[in-house]
């Protein structure tokens, strides 16, 4: 008999917070399904969610958002699942200030706030569980994702410090690392590279152009592309087990260059990932 918990979702939209969304409602759990757009919320809502308005780069709405999840649940959240995010592709010298701020801003910062706001309830009630969702990219760079790769590997520092200051309370922190997952994720992408990359006068315009093809792409751009719930799978375990891992991998490159990135030295890896 599985225990229902109650737990906040970010950007559940589409993909994988949406996957995620729907299972863990089958399967019994108190799910708060939260997303930017107020058109994906009233759409949640007439499925049958428990919704609220949530933009992890607005402050004023993650501090709404959470007292307003305090009054719905009379302040206990067993579970925090930080899915929301977005992917900035262009090269790092093509990337403005104002760009890559705004990638940390939803990526990281926002996701952080959130985080901190949801610890004390928590903590008051003695138990919970923190699950980010990071990326193979939070493990390993590679060319042309250098503001969502940079956010990663910051949002894996974080949790990997908490985890280790939060070592004496049972409050789990597990880090879910997916790799490519059948989303919007691409499209998404390509919008905010029309809009923020003046690729017409960029020195990678050549590599641009392959960007471009594997962004628009229909269908799986790489090989080993699995669907969301695959990802939904490993949240389940990291919400359900006694013991929680601290890391889950998902598809096939991010076990494989988890594996990697200790076994060749960095020049080597390098040229395998621009080969890829």
């Amino acid at each position: 008999m599985i225990s229902s918990k109650t737990i906040l979702i970010t950007g559940c939209s589409t993909g994988i917070g949406y996957s995620t969304a729907i299972t863990l409602k089958n399967r019994g759990h108190n799910v708060i399904a939260t997303a930017r757009k107020s058109s994906d919320v009233i759409r949640l809502k007439q499925e049958g969610f428990t919704t609220l308005h949530l933009d992890l780069a607005d402050s004023n709405s993650i501090q709404i958002a959470v007292k307003q999840a305090i009054a719905l649940t009379e302040g206990k959240i067993d579970a925090l699942f930080n899915n929301g995010a977005f992917g900035q592709a262009g090269a790092v010298e093509d990337l403005s200030r104002d760009t890559l701020r705004s990638q940390f801003e939803t990526n990281l910062f926002g996701t952080h706030e959130l985080t901190n706001l949801v610890l004390p309830l928590m903590r008051k009630q003695g138990h919970g569980r923190i699950i980010y969702n990071s990326s193979v990219l939070g493990l390993v760079a590679m060319p042309y994702r250098g503001a969502y790769t940079a956010s990663k590997f910051a949002l894996e520092g974080l949790a990997d410090t908490l985890r280790q200051e939060l070592y004496d309370i049972p409050i789990y922190i597990s880090l879910i690392e997916p790799g490519p997952i059948i989303s919007d994720f691409r499209k998404n992408s390509f919008l905010l590279y029309q809009q923020n990359i003046d690729y017409k006068n960029s020195a990678h315009k050549t590599a641009y152009d392959k960007l471009v093809n594997r962004l628009q792409k229909e269908g799986p751009a790489v090989a080993f592309t699995l669907p969301a719930v695959a990802v939904v799978s490993k949240v389940i375990h990291a919400l359900e087990a006694n013991r929680p891992k601290t890391r889950y991998y998902v598809t096939v490159p991010t076990y494989l260059f988890a594996t990697l990135k200790y076994l060749l030295p960095t020049s080597w890896l390098d040229a395998l990932i621009r080969m890829v």
